[in-house]
């Protein structure tokens, strides 16, 4: 009984380190998987004059985005066709492949947070105006806090951040 026991033990150890050895081997080029990972490509809509914009649109590259810049006429009335209100509109609107809204300069920190996991009822976040400091909007070390706001299906809004210093945003 013994030797049989010891024999079973050598198997197991053989088949173990048959598979272990197999592990070792196996494929490590196979992509990971990307199902949770947020869509990286951005229409964005504005002015073909706007210097703002093409600075935000720098800084969505930067930060791992494709961007595609339209310009079309009638900005304020496209804007409103997203659902964006009047209060809520700034300079350029992007436009995630899955319909999300980020109107103005709102950080990619969190264009990226939103897209992993986007609240249920909302179309997307905006940042009103343009605030100094604000990506796209830079002077130099000055810096306005200013609130990035989710937007709501319904034309009501939530604060999403706030974002009281420069570092905040990256």
């Amino acid at each position: 009984m013994r030797s049989q026991t010891s024999y079973l033990q050598i198997i197991a150890l053989l088949i173990g380190g048959l598979f272990a050895g197999l592990g070792a081997h196996a494929d490590t080029s196979t992509p990971t998987d990307m199902t949770n990972s947020p869509n990286t490509h951005l229409d964005v809509y504005k002015s073909p004059t706007c210097g703002c914009c093409a600075h935000w649109i720098d800084h969505a590259e930067e930060s791992g985005y494709t961007v595609d810049a339209h310009h079309p006429e009638g900005l304020t009335d496209f804007k409103l066709a997203q659902g964006i209100g009047l209060r809520y509109q700034s300079c350029h609107t992007a436009i995630s492949a899955e319909g999300y809204r980020f109107e103005g300069h709102v950080p990619a920190k969190y264009v990226t947070q939103y897209l992993s996991a986007p609240p249920q009822g909302s179309i997307g976040l905006a940042v009103p105006g343009m605030p100094v400091g604000s990506p796209g909007m830079e002077m130099g070390d000055r810096f306005m806090p200013y609130q990035v706001l989710l937007l709501q299906e319904n034309g009501s809004h939530t604060v999403y951040a706030d974002l009281k210093r420069a570092q905040d945003q990256h």
